[in-house]
């Protein structure tokens, strides 16, 4: 009779055990070799009820069983929702015939995708191929490229295919091996499984977890009737049972089939393991772009929104003075306006300088107009940093006069000193320069990764399209450099208070400075600001004659200040 087993007797065989009644004694096991109690369904539960063939002759064909962790407990197991029952029987063709019994909860569904392409050790991929797929019950199936898709309702459903590719021959010994479970979207509570074959299995290796995982199953034995059985409980979503049975060489033809012209597309499949990374880079890509959209859209709102004029006139009876809003200094409002220092923003702190007596401008006889710099009064503790090292760029120490023509500065120390007081400030969090300039390397920096990922994945254990996100992460962090960082809400309310400024730059009226000393100091005060901001041609023709910083006529302050922004850059 055991020659001539067929489709029912195999299934039959396979969950014989699975489904004895708890009052059925187990049946009498080898001298000296103790087995486990299988559990049991309670009444009225869907079951398949079979004979169990006759035990292959010579000797007891057991296997050192594998055993669970923790020990079944006596009493018999009740069916649960999410659990499944595989029987598995090698054909004497070499065919692997396969029946799985799922129990969904009702109103649930499940859904398994079975990978039908494995990487093997030597590059290449084991491929196996599903046919002849039927379903008994709530559900359907469906053959999608590498793909075997299992799609189930509520209730009890039995879905039998055929599986063609599992034996290999390796020299002295065959190997039978499919992935009894696994690809499921919920957690299986409860599996168990049958495997039988013409012959005595002489080897089991039975893995549990996620896919690379070398995690043994929880028992994976063989019963008198050398029938394989495996059980496992709480297999995760996506995680896999992974069963490689050893049996004696010539049991069955070997249809192994493996494929190396597809290996570098298989690399690039989307898995979900390469499917959880996009979609994490996804969130976080999406994410930092908000956040800095956020920031942005603070700073667009500044910009856009109507401000009217400041008034930054300070009056003391009939004394007037020029107070600039939020103490910002001339330098300092390029740098927050267009977030770099700019060569026209160090002239302006020098003309401001100029303007509070630290420095004197002269014009130099001659057919074309010349300037000196000429100190005046030494810095003091009302300069910032940043003016300190201006003031000792263009006028070091033991030089007390220099020709504009012939500046040639080192500003580096300059540049540094006025980011780093927009940072103190708090009008920005970091320092625009280097934070741009570090984002785009990181950035390029991690499109690099995700190119070196991409070529040893693909060449490797597959899941490339993980290198991919990476490449794709790198290029959006590179592009978002270019708006980082944004200015603080400090920041962005300043802004709206220099478009104020300049309002009242554009429309001051001089007349409504009765004291003529006072005119000239606001005036002159409030060049600075004009030429930081761009609106200098207009002020100029609001200066009076004389300049109580400037011995020239005020005529010739355009080319003062063209000639010394073309030194400054």
């Amino acid at each position: 009779m055991s020659a001539k087993w067929g489709i029912p007797a195999a299934i039959l065989v396979a969950t014989a055990g699975c489904f004895l009644p708890a009052h059925h004694p187990p049946a009498a096991s080898p001298a000296g070799a103790a087995q486990p109690s299988i559990p049991s369904p309670p009444p009225g539960a869907p079951s398949i009820d079979f004979t169990v063939p006759p035990r292959p002759s010579g000797g007891t064909g057991m296997l050192e069983p594998t055993r669970p962790a923790t020990p079944s407990a006596d009493r018999p197991r009740p069916l649960l929702p999410q659990s499944i029952n595989v029987a598995l029987k090698v054909e004497r063709d070499g065919r692997l015939t396969v029946a799985e019994t799922v129990f969904v909860q009702a109103r649930k569904s499940m859904t398994r995708r079975v990978p039908l392409r494995i990487r093997s050790g030597d590059d290449r991929d084991r491929v196996f191929t599903v046919r002849d797929a039927k379903v008994d019950g709530n559900g359907s199936t469906e053959l999608t490229g590498d793909e075997f898709i299992i799609r189930l309702g509520e209730g009890a459903t039995t879905v039998t295919y055929t599986v063609d590719g599992t034996v290999i021959d390796l020299g002295d010994r065959q190997e039978a091996r499919w992935q009894v479970a696994g690809g499921w979207d919920v957690e299986v509570r409860f599996l168990r499984a049958s495997f039988i074959a013409p012959d005595s299995p002489g080897s089991v290796v039975c893995l549990a977890g996620a896919l690379g995982s070398t995690s043994p199953c929880e028992s994976a034995l063989t019963d008198h009737g050398q029938v394989l059985r495996v059980v496992q409980q709480n297999l995760k979503p996506g995680n896999r049972i992974d069963l490689s049975v050893g049996l004696p060489a010539g049991t069955v033809p070997a249809n192994a089939r493996f494929d190396s012209a597809s290996t570098s597309a298989s690399a690039f499949a989307l898995t979900p393991l390469s499917g959880a990374g996009f979609a994490l880079l996804t969130l976080l890509v999406l994410a930092g772009f908000a956040l800095l959209w956020l920031a942005r859209g603070r700073d667009a709102k500044a910009l856009a929104t109507d401000v009217g004029p400041v008034d930054v006139l300070m009056r003391d009876g009939d004394r007037v003075s020029f107070a600039s809003p939020d103490g910002v200094l001339p330098g300092q409002i390029g740098t927050v306006v267009d977030e770099r220092v700019d060569p026209v923003d160090v002239t302006a702190t020098v003309i401001d300088l100029a303007v509070r007596n630290y420095l004197w401008i002269t014009e130099t006889p001659g057919d074309k107009p010349g300037w000196e710099l000429v100190r005046r009064n030494p810095p003091d503790d009302a300069l910032t940093a940043y003016e300190r090292a201006v003031l000792a760029a263009v006028l070091p120490d033991g030089v007390d006069r220099v020709g504009v023509s012939t500046l040639c500065p080192d500003l580096a120390p300059a540049r540094n000193a006025l980011y780093a007081d927009v940072v103190a400030r708090d009008w920005f969090t970091r320092r625009p320069d280097h934070e741009r300039t570090r984002w785009m390397l990181a950035g390029a920096v991690l499109v690099l990764a995700g190119i070196a990922a991409t070529v040893v994945l693909a060449l490797t254990v597959g899941h490339a399209l993980l290198g991919l996100a990476l490449v794709i992460g790198g290029v959006a962090l590179t592009l978002g450099a270019r708006w980082m960082p944004a200015r603080t809400r400090r920041g962005s309310v300043l802004v709206q208070q220099i478009r104020g400024l300049l309002g009242y730059l554009r429309g001051a009226d001089p007349a409504a400075i009765p004291d003529a000393a006072d005119r000239d100091l606001v005036l002159s005060r409030s060049l600075p600001y004009a030429i930081a901001l761009g609106d200098l041609d207009h002020w100029l023709t609001l200066l009076p004659d004389t300049l109580h910083w400037y011995e020239g006529s005020p005529g010739n302050l355009p080319g003062l200040l063209a000639t010394l922004t073309a030194r400054l850059t």
